[in-house]
């Protein structure tokens, strides 16, 4: 089953290690804050897209190959390096790794990937460029 999930996916870092048994994991590859609000309305005709900017990563040794976002507590804006292609809603997840860290993202039904709202808890949270923070599996 997770063979059709991974053939729907583009921009897969490393599938060896994405493609699980249950699903594939999706890796983080830019982290945004909110900085002016959007707007919705009900007609449509005055939707804005809120502004945002990137959040800098910052590297622990000079020799490392990927930095690390120390993000405070808040709400940013999560985008994966992953492309989902058309077809059936999937179930997009935050991975146990992330919740057990207090990090969280809502449970979607989506056919497509962008930006999803990330939560994180009062005393932060440390996450390393490429960190495999969802999981995208069938619905059940």
């Amino acid at each position: 089953m997770t063979d059709s999930v991974a053939d729907r996916l583009e921009g897969i870092v490393h599938a060896d290690t994405q493609v699980t048994v249950r699903g594939v994991d999706l890796t983080a590859a830019e982290i945004s804050v909110v900085e002016e609000p959007g707007r919705i309305d009900f007609g449509g005709g005055e939707l804005t897209a809120a502004e945002s900017s990137p959040v800098e990563t910052g590297k622990r040794n000079a020799e490392d190959d990927y930095g690390w976002w120390n993000l405070t507590e808040g709400t940013y804006l999560l985008s994966y390096n992953e492309t989902l292609t058309d077809g059936d809603p999937l179930v997009l997840q935050p991975r146990t790794e992330l919740r057990e860290r207090g990090g969280s993202h809502p449970t979607l039904f989506t056919d497509s990937l962008g930006t999803v709202p990330l939560s994180v808890p009062s005393g932060g949270l440390r996450l390393k460029e490429n960190a495999r923070v969802s999981t995208l599996l069938e619905p059940p």
